[in-house]
C-alpha cells in the first residue's frame, strides 16, 4: 500500500472570493496527527494519522488548492453543511403556516442547502493556540429561501488522542429550521488509494430510515435485521453493497440515515480498514447517523493526482432526521430565538493491530 501523502501549501488556499479573503489551517497534536482545515466551506482538507507500520498517511478525500474545490464535480468534500443537510423534498417546507421555497439541486429536492449553501461560503475565522479554530458566518434572513438570520459558528478541535472534536453552534432571530453537518468523505486505505468496499464498518443502530425512488423518506422507520442494512457488527461494506435490494437500488448503495440513541460518550458508528489497520470511530448527540459510500464520486483528481472514483470515499454525517419539515412522523428540529443549537461529532482514530 502506498502511504505517499502531501501536505497541503497554505499559498493555494490564499484567495479572494467574493471579495472575502481565503486560508488554509494546520492544526498539529503530540502523538504527530495533523489536520488542515480551510475556511473556504469551514472544511476539512485533510488528516495525516499513522498506519499500523507507523506511517502517516492522508484520510480525507480533498484537493491541494482553492481552485480544486472550486472546479470539483464533487462539492462537498469535507464541508459545513448548511442551512439544512440532506433533503428537503420539493424545495418546499411550512413552518408556522408560511410557505418557503428553496432552490432545487437534486431532481425536485434541495440538498445540503442548495447551490449556494455554506459549502460555498468563506467563513470568518479565530485560530486558538494551535489547537482549535472556530469558523463564523452571519446567514442572513431568506438567504436560499430560509427563515430567519442565523449566526452560526463551527470549531475544530484536534486533540492528543487522535479525535477531531467539531462543536456546531448557531442562533436565530426567528423561528428557523437548521441542520448542520460535516461532510469529509473518509478513505482508511489513504486518500484515492482504491475504493472502501474492504473496509468493514459498525454502526450501533437497530433501525434505519427508508427512502423512496427520490430518496426521499417515506416515513417509515425499518428494522436493520436480517436486512443488507445490518451493520450491528463490523461488516465488509462489499458483503451488504451489491445484494439485492430495492433500498439500495434507489440510492445506487448505502445513502441512508441510522436512527442513533447512543449518548455523545458512546461510539455510535466506526469504520476499519485491516489494509491500513486504521480504525474510525464517530460519537455523536445527533439522533441520526447517515451513511453514505460515495456512490456518485467520479472523475474528480485529488490532492495526490489520483482520481477519486465511485465507492472510493465513504461520509458518516450525523444530523437531524432527513426532511423532517415536511414528514409529520419525525421530530422537526426548529430553532427559537431563545434556543441555541449546539451539537457535537467527534471523529476519533486508533490502530488496531
Amino acid at each position: 500500500m502506498s502511504t505517499s501523502y502531501k501536505i497541503p501549501e497554505v499559498e493555494n488556499f490564499e484567495g479572494n472570493l467574493n471579495g472575502k479573503n481565503t486560508h488554509l489551517f494546520m492544526l498539529k497534536n503530540r502523538a504527530g496527527m495533523q489536520i488542515a482545515l480551510t475556511d473556504y466551506g469551514a472544511r476539512l482538507v485533510s488528516a495525516l494519522v499513522p498506519d499500523k507500520d507507523g506511517n502517516l498517511i492522508d484520510v480525507v478525500l480533498g484537493f491541494d488548492s482553492i481552485d480544486g474545490y472550486l472546479n470539483a464535480q464533487e462539492k462537498y468534500h469535507g464541508a459545513t453543511i448548511g442551512r439544512f443537510a440532506n433533503r428537503i423534498g420539493n424545495g418546499t417546507f411550512i413552518l408556522d403556516g408560511q410557505e418557503y421555497k428553496l432552490p432545487q439541486n437534486n431532481g425536485t429536492n434541495c440538498l445540503h442547502g442548495g447551490p449556494e449553501g455554506y459549502h460555498t461560503k468563506v467563513w470568518d475565522r479565530q485560530v486558538s493556540f494551535r489547537k482549535k479554530v472556530t469558523f463564523y458566518y452571519v446567514s442572513p434572513h431568506n438567504e436560499a429561501g430560509y427563515p430567519g438570520e442565523v449566526n452560526v459558528s463551527v470549531t475544530y478541535e484536534l486533540t492528543d488522542n487522535n479525535e477531531i472534536l467539531i462543536n456546531f453552534r448557531a442562533s436565530s432571530d426567528r423561528r428557523a429550521i437548521i441542520n448542520l453537518t460535516n461532510h469529509a468523505y473518509f478513505n482508511l486505505n489513504g486518500e484515492g488509494n482504491g475504493d472502501i468496499l474492504n473496509h468493514f464498518i459498525q454502526i450501533n443502530s437497530n433501525e434505519f430510515i427508508a427512502i423512496n425512488e427520490n430518496q426521499l423518506p417515506t416515513g417509515q422507520i425499518e428494522s436493520v435485521i436480517d436486512s443488507s442494512f445490518d451493520f450491528r457488527e463490523q461488516t465488509r461494506v462489499a458483503e451488504r453493497i451489491g445484494q439485492e435490494n430495492t433500498q439500495l437500488k434507489y440510492a445506487n448503495g448505502f445513502d441512508h440515515s441510522y436512527i442513533n440513541k447512543n449518548a455523545l460518550s458512546q461510539v455510535a458508528a466506526s469504520a476499519y480498514s485491516p489494509e491500513s489497520g486504521v480504525e474510525l470511530e464517530l460519537y455523536t448527540d445527533y439522533p441520526t447517523v447517515h451513511l453514505y459510500t460515495g456512490n456518485y464520486l467520479s472523475d474528480d483528481t485529488g490532492k495526490t493526482g489520483k482520481k477519486y472514483l465511485r465507492n472510493g470515499g465513504f461520509c458518516f454525517e450525523a444530523q437531524h432526521h432527513l426532511n423532517n419539515p415536511n414528514q409529520p412522523s419525525f421530530p422537526c428540529f426548529v430553532v427559537d430565538p431563545n434556543k441555541e443549537y449546539n451539537f457535537n461529532m467527534i471523529y476519533k482514530f486508533r490502530i488496531r493491530k
